[in-house]
């Protein structure tokens, strides 16, 4: 083991996390991006301005990290599993621990979508 690696292995994970919650504290988006983009399902805002990915290409995009994440760990653990010298127990570690924070991070989503789906569904007419 080598103490360097570990760092700078913690140091990227510190730093992923760091831009997760920079992309989640972005400015309040205006009511009519939210129109274009759900109501263009390729993503191409209605007006015909700059390109923007919509939000179902960016749950895809989220869903499909989360998902190589997982397939990543489970890789690690196997190789570790069989004995394969070039991976260390803290890999598999911190590469679990990065799966299930992401996994998490997933389903809080998911969470916060079905509320405010169900709030608009009970509002008056």
């Amino acid at each position: 083991m080598n103490g360097v690696t570990d760092r700078m292995d913690i140091n990227q994970l510190l730093l992923q996390m760091r831009e997760i919650r920079g992309q989640i504290q972005t400015p309040s988006v205006r009511p009519e991006e939210i129109a274009n983009a759900v109501g263009a399902g390729s993503g191409a805002s209605a007006t015909g301005q700059s390109e923007r990915t919509g939000f179902a290409d960016m749950l895809k995009s989220a869903v499909n990290s989360v998902n190589e994440t997982q397939q990543k760990s489970s890789e690690l653990q196997r190789a570790f599993e069989m004995g394969d010298p070039q991976v260390d127990i803290t890999q598999v570690m911190i590469q679990m621990q990065k799966a299930s924070v992401s996994f998490e991070a997933m389903n809080q989503v998911r969470n916060r979508l079905v509320t405010a789906y169900q709030d608009i569904m009970n509002m008056p007419i």
